[in-house]
């Protein structure tokens, strides 16, 4: 058996159907990192080619790049699709994208693959994921190691980044408008879609989740209180039972 682990939010590509297609076993979870994950070395971050361009433009490549190789000694990024496109779509010259090539590469340690289709990336997942899983002689539970961050900002970073739609660049506006993760999570809807980045919609988002009650909590409250009526009446039951009894 061949497993996979799944971002969640990969739902909204191919990829995944075709993988299980293939025989593969896949797992959704919601990785702080990466896209998929083969093993506890390899990472892959899977990336249209006008989502690659468009990264470079916006600074987030880098920083994504660092993430992936601060957790997976391996890490690995697909670039999907036609790239001479995504460069006439972003008029950015052809030099720049090497230049990312080789920082990647050289500087980061982090394997560049090429893919032409959804099809294509999905067959390159399998077949990392087939290597990786015979060297290590089946399959294994996988957990992926946190980010080694250093300072207290690198902290708040990353922690304002796990949540749905604030990448690097909104994460900082964040803190540059909010100031602290504190005032972040106590902010309302309206507040935080004043924030460049944040429309209402995904504020919203944001703060259902903040304010959302854990499931579980829910349910140890309810059985605690439960617990406390059947206490409470098995002690009414005891008391009307003795008294009765001294009646008679």
């Amino acid at each position: 058996m061949v497993v996979v682990y799944v971002d969640e939010r990969e739902k909204s590509s191919r990829v995944p159907s075709l993988l299980s297609s293939m025989g593969v076993t896949v797992i959704f979870k919601a990785l702080d990192v990466g896209d998929y994950i083969v093993s506890e070395r390899i990472g892959i971050e899977r990336k249209s080619a006008n989502d690659f361009v468009k990264s470079i433009v916006d600074g987030r490549l880098f920083d994504q790049a660092r993430r992936l190789r601060e957790v997976f000694e391996k890490p690995v990024i697909i670039i999907e699709g036609s790239l001479s496109k995504a460069l006439k779509a972003f008029n950015v010259r052809r030099s720049a994208v090497q230049g990312a090539y080789l920082a990647l590469g050289i500087d980061m340690g982090i394997v560049i693959v090429f893919t032409r289709s959804e099809e294509e990336s999905a067959e390159i997942i399998k077949r990392l994921a087939i290597r990786e899983q015979e060297k290590q002689g089946g399959v294994k539970a996988i957990s992926v190691r946190k980010p080694r961050l250093s300072t207290v900002e690198e902290w708040q970073l990353y922690i304002l980044q796990c949540f749905p739609h604030i990448g690097p660049k909104t994460a900082r506006r964040i803190l540059e408008v909010l100031g602290s993760i504190q005032r972040f999570c106590n902010a309302s809807p309206s507040e935080l879609a004043k924030i460049e980045g944040l429309s209402e919609k995904k504020a919203s988002e944001i703060v259902q989740i903040l304010r959302a009650v854990y499931r579980g909590y829910m349910e140890k409250r309810c059985r605690k209180e439960t617990r406390s009526i059947i206490d409470y009446m098995s002690k009414v039951d005891a008391e009307t039972s003795g008294s009765q009894s001294q009646q008679t």
